[in-house]
């Protein structure tokens, strides 16, 4: 099976990035970290890609004056390596229309909690304060609007009658790190074929 280029775009700890070299590392994923790109030069996940020599690279938004020329400076780090799935782990900015229609149905994301309900920031403390049952997991293919791309994979989290935020973020995350690399498998077995807003699981 060949292994599709990932470039993996991060601002912060990494903690997927690290769920997603670990898969590959034990042979569960059949794919290839060629860059690592974030948009802060403290990110720690700048130091977990450089643990694996995995390739980083920092392109600060602020340094461009506007997201389209930020988004350029991406696009021209991304070409040379080929990159056939770009992964968002993490990574705090909205990506412009120009950016996603370069990767056409390969950009993937992963929300804390099952979309529709509880989209953008802070996810996991919305659901907490509803006072929801069952909160989750979506790994889900961007488009261009906010966390509303086609759905791939979905998991719950059930809440508990003690659950603190904590305990609850804990879980969640734990979740994460089992279905983001499932759902690249996919991509890379060339199992996802997107009908207009379903993605289907063909048969292996």
């Amino acid at each position: 099976m060949k292994k599709p280029p990932l470039g993996i775009l991060i601002s912060g700890h990494g903690s997927n990035l690290q769920a997603i070299i670990d898969a590959i590392e034990t042979g569960f994923l059949s794919a290839k970290i060629a860059c690592v790109v974030s948009n802060k030069k403290e990110a720690y996940g700048l130091k977990r890609a450089e643990k694996h020599r995995i390739p980083t690279h920092v392109i600060r938004h602020q340094d461009y004056p506007s997201r389209e020329a930020f988004e350029k400076a991406l696009i021209q780090v991304f070409d040379p390596y080929k990159i056939e799935l770009v992964i968002l782990a993490g990574f705090m900015r909205v990506l412009t229309p120009q950016f996603i229609r370069h990767y056409p149905h390969r950009i993937m994301n992963i929300h804390p909690a099952l979309l529709p309900s509880f989209p953008g920031v802070e996810a996991i403390q919305q659901a907490y304060d509803y006072g929801v049952k069952v909160t989750g997991v979506t790994v889900h293919l961007i488009d261009e609007g906010t966390d509303t791309g086609p759905i791939i994979l979905q998991t719950t989290v059930p809440l508990k009658p003690d659950d603190t935020l904590e305990s609850l973020t804990e879980r969640v995350h734990a979740v994460e790190h089992k279905l983001y690399p499932q759902a690249i498998q996919l991509f890379a077995e060339e199992r996802l074929e997107i009908q207009g807003r379903k993605v289907l699981i063909k048969d292996s």
